[in-house]
């Protein structure tokens, strides 16, 4: 690799060593759940590495299309977090990003791009400390998600201090907490490995007014990364309880980013059946639905407005539907 790509790796590079568990100091019950989490997080990084040497968004798609389906939206998350980073650190050239989101196969995966973009701004110290306002240049309602992305580059490299520690980042509006607290819950996924019981009482130990959107974050983990049977996706729900619609939001979540890239995983299915219900596909549906005329300028943010109307829609959904013993380890509901 030489010129300008030899030099943007040897700068902004990240090994493959980072995903793994050692290095993390993670942990998971069971080998396959760690095995299938650390090809995630390589998937990630091998998007990242391959988009700083081929920034280009007419080139790119290519090469992060050479990754198997199941694991091809962290690739081109992580070439999102990679452009947002290069188009940060040379503010004469910040179309990167953009034209890639543009992209046919780019628009594919548009959700992921933004989390990805918010891993980049949480790596660049002057955008960071200002953070809210360095979103201000992406797409009003979807720029929420580079939060998410905060959330879970933060607790997935500074574990003790956001896990353990319980600290927050500071200059973060109320709401800009939330959804860094659903990306902070998404890295759960991956740290306690899957792992129910482990998840479960990490968040007990948490203050009561931050597990909620922990728990969304955990059911998008569980969702789009998967990894675990279905008995212990049951036994998260059982143990999220009064959180489920956040389970069945984080979940839904997962199912709209792979309905609208093409790349439909079996355990993202048996996610939705377990914690929203129903299918993969109409969990999406969900998602759409509840983005109809949303408020642009009301009280809250028209993200936390979404949110909102997907939780409302599956507590109503299933209020009729009482959680069966069956259903609590995994055992989706018959309609």
């Amino acid at each position: 690799m030489t010129g300008l790509a030899g030099i943007r790796r040897r700068w902004f590079g990240i090994s493959p060593e980072e995903a793994t568990f050692a290095r993390r100091g993670f942990s998971a019950a069971e080998p396959a759940a760690q095995a299938h989490l650390e090809t995630a997080g390589r998937a990630f990084i091998e998007g990242y590495n391959t988009a700083l040497a081929t920034p280009q968004a007419a080139e790119l798609p290519a090469e992060l299309n050479r990754v198997e389906s199941t694991f091809r939206g962290f690739a081109f998350e992580g070439a999102a977090m990679a452009l947002a980073l290069l188009d940060l650190v040379t503010p004469w050239n910040r179309r990167r990003f953009d034209d890639f989101c543009r992209s046919p196969e780019g628009d594919g995966h548009y959700y992921l791009l933004f989390v990805g973009a918010g891993w980049a701004v949480a790596r660049v110290p002057w955008a960071r400390r200002r953070f809210e306002r360095s979103l201000r240049r992406y797409h009003p309602l979807y720029r929420w998600l580079a939060l998410d992305g905060y959330g879970f580059h933060e607790g997935f490299f500074y574990t003790t201090r956001l896990v353990a520690e319980q600290q927050l980042p500071p200059r973060l509006s109320d709401c800009a907490r939330r959804v860094f607290d659903q990306g902070l819950g998404r890295s759960l996924w991956f740290s306690h490995g899957g792992d129910a019981d482990r998840l479960a009482a990490t968040v007990a130990r948490f203050p009561a007014a931050r597990r909620e959107d922990l728990w969304s974050g955990i059911g998008l983990g569980a969702a789009y990364a998967g990894g675990v049977s279905r008995q212990q996706l049951g036994q998260l729900l059982e143990h999220a309880r009064r959180h489920a619609t956040h389970l069945a939001q984080g979940a839904s979540f997962a199912a709209k980013a792979r309905v609208r890239a093409g790349n439909p995983a079996p355990h993202t299915e048996l996610a939705c059946q377990v914690f929203c219900r129903t299918s993969a596909d109409e969990a999406a549906a969900v998602t759409d639905n509840c983005l109809e005329n949303l408020p642009s300028n009301g009280a809250k943010p028209a993200y936390e407005v979404w949110r909102t109307r997907i939780r409302e829609h599956f507590a109503t959904a299933t209020a009729t539907e009482p959680i069966s013993t069956a259903a609590r380890i995994g055992e989706p509901a018959h309609r």
